[in-house]
């Protein structure tokens, strides 16, 4: 434990590299108290509005609220969305410098409606074209320009267009020229182009697909999985094994909801980590507080097991808070006593 918190007290010294697809969540909160005449749906009387940043951009936010550095890489549109996510990143010290804006693209925006302490609906507004070469050519020339400035590359892969196969093998060979942490939250359609990172953090659905997918191209039959049914506890072992070999991974882990985590290691070491959390209200970007807090304890010296720890007290954290959430050091460290 002792080890743990000097781990955490290293994280102001962690400088990290966000790559992916930045998204701006709004919550309009209110309250319920009948149902539309117009259609069976409950009117909701709004009261307030707010912003935080989502997707890519909450990742920087978790890694800031611990006091790490983080500069986002990414694209918005040209509109009034993409004003009000840079606002909220400048408040939140993240740099943005790596921002592009892109004439005619849509801000990715996920607005959702709570009353009380209910989510009655999430409305997404989004453009998921895959990036023109221009924009690629931007976000690789400002990555080369700055990579020795970082200790780790976080790629944050949502499917919205940003993350390519071009670009993913670009960082990626950045990142091991550099020695560099590199970690990616995976899409399952990309699982061929990760190889060669230190880690990727999957929920079980992605592991489920992702396996699924590899075993159509797996022409050496190597993968034993029965793929046509529910996968058990050990399927999620024989997977994670599997593809961590076969993407020459230093370590996979899983996250697995109320079941907590696994970390498969290059050793052959399996550890399941047990949930953290005491009570959850919303389980929104989660998976993005995981990959965060794992790679600032990795640039702080953790084991990859110390990471993985850390990071599972901090996700036991944020799905105990309503919205898309952080936690900060002082937090953190109180939950781990």
């Amino acid at each position: 434990m002792k080890n743990l918190k000097k781990i955490i007290s290293n994280f102001n010294k962690a400088r990290v590299l966000v790559v992916g697809d930045a998204i701006l969540d709004q919550y309009i909160w209110g309250t319920v108290d009948r149902v539309s005449p117009e259609a069976p749906v409950p009117v909701v009387w709004a009261k307030k509005r707010t912003y935080v940043p989502g997707g890519a951009a909450n990742v920087a936010n978790n890694i800031t609220a611990l006091d790490g550095r983080a500069t986002l890489v990414g694209v918005t549109g040209r509109d009034a969305h993409s004003g009000l996510l840079l606002a909220e990143l400048r408040k939140r010290r993240i740099d943005a410098s790596g921002i592009f804006s892109i004439p005619g693209r849509q801000t990715i925006i996920k607005t959702r409606v709570i009353a009380g302490h209910q989510q009655v609906v999430r409305v997404d507004w989004e453009d998921t074209e895959p990036l023109a070469g221009e924009f690629n050519a931007k976000i690789l020339g400002f990555v080369k320009s700055k990579i020795k400035d970082f200790d780790a590359v976080i790629i944050e892969d949502y499917g919205k267009g940003v993350i390519n196969k071009q670009l993913l093998a670009e960082l990626i060979s950045l990142g091991r020229k550099n020695d560099l942490i590199i970690n990616v939250d995976p899409k399952e359609d990309n699982f061929q182009s990760y190889r060669g990172v230190t880690s990727i953090t999957p929920n079980r659905k992605e592991l489920e697909n992702a396996i699924r997918n590899l075993k159509i191209q797996d022409t050496k039959n190597r993968f034993k999985i029965n793929c046509d049914r529910l996968f058990t506890g050990r399927d999620i072992d024989s997977a994670a094994s599997q593809i961590l070999k076969y993407l020459e991974l230093e370590s996979i882990l899983v996250t697995l909801g109320e079941h907590g985590m696994k970390l498969f290691e290059r050793n052959g070491r399996m550890t399941h980590i047990p949930t953290q959390a005491q009570e959850v209200f919303d389980v929104s970007g989660a998976g993005d507080t995981v990959i965060g807090t794992f790679t600032l304890a990795l640039c702080s010296g953790a084991t990859k097991l110390e990471a993985a720890h850390i990071a599972n007290f901090a996700a036991g954290i944020v799905v105990g808070k309503l919205g898309t959430a952080t936690t900060d050091r002082t937090e953190l460290v109180k939950r781990l006593k």
